[in-house]
């Protein structure tokens, strides 16, 4: 039997991000967030909580120094879905 291999949690963006990533028209910074997204999507735990309110989901941020990426984003409670808040590339 073939080794089970975690399950990847979806990417969603927030309208907000979805703008941002509109606007990233380099081959190399898309590169770099399409490498921050799978990083993400594989460990959602991965960035670091951000401090705040704890009614909702926790805000996280996940940073990348050597792609020069920063993503926001939470995890849906059922922890499939990665919502992305904000991107900086």
């Amino acid at each position: 039997m073939p080794p089970q291999h975690p399950r990847r949690a979806r990417i969603a963006f927030s309208d907000a991000a979805a703008k941002q990533l509109e606007n990233i028209t380099s081959e190399a910074e898309i590169h770099a967030l399409d490498r921050a997204l799978v990083v993400i999507s594989v460990d959602p735990d991965v960035g670091e909580p951000l401090p705040g309110e704890t009614a909702g989901p926790q805000l996280r941020q996940y940073t990348d120094e050597v792609e020069a990426v920063r993503v926001l984003y939470f995890v849906t409670a059922l922890r499939t879905v990665v919502v992305v808040a904000y991107i900086e590339v």
